[in-house]
């Protein structure tokens, strides 16, 4: 999931930002969704607006600030949890509006992306599961939910804190210092009919949040079995890191927990690729099935070189400096790559991936058909065809990277259009991949340990 920071609380909202200042919303029509879009759509150049309704019930809608165009307001009206208002900053509205509608993570986010969905808290959503299309929701241990009930059971002093207004506003660098004061003086703002305090979520404990047990880039390393050097650069590659749970004067630092599952993705997008690779004749390392089409395009030069050298074809090509050997290695090099290129080889790479996935649908399709509408639970998958597994093959040993997606859309489609459990479908992948593959069965459980979707792996191989 992305991870948007909002810079300010608005008033009225019913679940603060710990850290945060409040803004004065009173102009932002709150008990009006439409009215939050039209205040910024089309109503001149940067300024925007949008509304939708929830799944759910409840709506959400955002509305650049137009006093102040750098920021943006959004609002999440949830039909139990009520409203949460903040400001954030304009270029992340979309972001926000995509993680409220479709990331299907909650509505509350603390901690670097830890979310709340009214029920429980979940870590930040790392770990891919392309079988529903979304992070693999994995719960928070002995967390406990803070309310501002919680935290005003010790008395603030209001007069120390003041409203901030959106037209001079400018985000703070560091969280305000006494915002407990600051949340004294919003309790004390609150309405009639407002959601009682017991009931307005502010924060999330949990023992894997505690600052003792975080870890920091040596630990992040350690825990991904990588060696410090080997991380996204801490400038630049910051994107490609978690996001932290808290910053210090040394710099980031994750829970252990994060760490762990931003580790599992890492090896899932880059372990494939490594598992199923082979050092060519030139030092370097490449998917094995080009190692492998390299090495038989060598063997072919090579033994036409030496044919054209023999005395019976003497007016053939003439010997040079390097050895047959080595010139058809340089020969068969290009054709081997253009054999599994994926822009503009000899074969549509592409094309073929498609035509594999259709093509263990259309098995499982005849699975379910065979066992009758309404009787999901009890189809029994048949063996994936042989051809089919050898075609799978082929892809996976020239495009290991790629497998991870393969299977995910596998699992989807199963999912989306049969009714299948991706569980049972992993289970059917496997098993064929046992049967016909030419990889031996350790490095097909490794490969699956790492390609399939987590909700397609069975409990003991997690």
């Amino acid at each position: 999931m992305s991870w948007i920071r909002p810079v300010a609380n608005g008033l009225r909202t019913d679940h603060p930002v710990p850290g945060l200042p409040f803004i004065n919303d009173e102009r932002l029509p709150l008990d009006n969704p439409d009215a939050i879009e039209r205040t910024g759509r089309n109503q001149g150049e940067g300024l925007w607006g949008r509304t939708d309704s929830l799944r759910g019930g409840g709506w959400v809608a955002f509305t650049t600030e137009p006093k102040n165009r750098a920021y943006a307001w959004a609002v999440h009206q949830h039909p139990t949890y009520g409203r949460t208002v903040l400001l954030i900053r304009d270029q992340d509205m979309s972001d926000l509006h995509h993680d409220w509608m479709f990331g299907r993570n909650g509505f509350l986010y603390r901690h670097g992306g830890y979310w709340w969905d009214g029920a429980a808290w979940h870590r930040p959503g790392q770990v891919v599961d392309r079988a529903y299309e979304g992070y693999d929701a994995r719960p928070v241990e002995d967390a406990v939910t803070v309310t501002a009930a919680d935290l005003l059971a010790r008395p603030g002093e209001p007069g120390n804190a003041r409203i901030m207004k959106i037209a001079d506003f400018t985000a703070p660098e560091e969280p305000l210092p006494h915002w407990h004061d600051h949340l004294a003086l919003w309790a004390a703002s609150r309405r009639p009919g407002s959601l009682p305090l017991d009931r307005c979520v502010i924060d999330l404990r949990a023992p894997e949040l505690e600052p003792a047990r975080l870890v920091d880039r040596t630990g992040l390393a350690q825990i991904a079995g990588l060696a410090p050097d080997d991380l996204p650069h801490p400038k630049y590659g910051r994107r490609n890191l978690p996001v932290p749970q808290t910053e210090t004067a040394e710099g980031p630092r994750w829970s252990q927990p994060v760490a762990r599952d931003w580790a599992e993705e890492h090896q899932r997008s880059h372990g494939p690729q490594t598992l199923l690779s082979g050092t060519t004749v030139f030092g370097s390392e490449q998917p094995l099935g080009l190692v492998a089409d390299h090495n038989r395009l060598t063997k072919i030069i090579c033994d036409s070189l030496e044919d054209a050298d023999s005395p019976q074809r003497k007016g053939g090509l003439r010997r040079g400096r390097t050895t047959h050997e080595e010139s058809a290695a340089q020969l068969a090099w290009w054709p081997a790559v253009a054999l599994s290129d994926n822009t503009d080889g000899l074969i549509p790479v592409a094309a073929l991936r498609t035509t594999l996935v259709e093509a263990v649908i259309a098995g499982l399709a005849e699975d379910v058909d065979r066992a009758g509408t309404g009787n999901k639970a009890g189809v029994s998958l048949g063996d994936i065809r042989t051809d089919v597994v050898k075609l799978l093959d082929w892809y996976i040993l020239r495009q290991p990277g790629r497998t991870p997606v393969l299977f995910g859309e596998i699992c989807l489609l199963a999912r989306l259009r049969l009714g299948l459990e991706p569980r049972d479908v992993g289970d059917l992948l496997r098993r064929a991949l046992h049967l016909d593959s030419e990889l031996d069965g350790k490095t097909v459980d490794a490969l699956l340990a790492l390609a399939l979707p987590p909700s397609a792996q069975r409990d003991q191989d997690r």
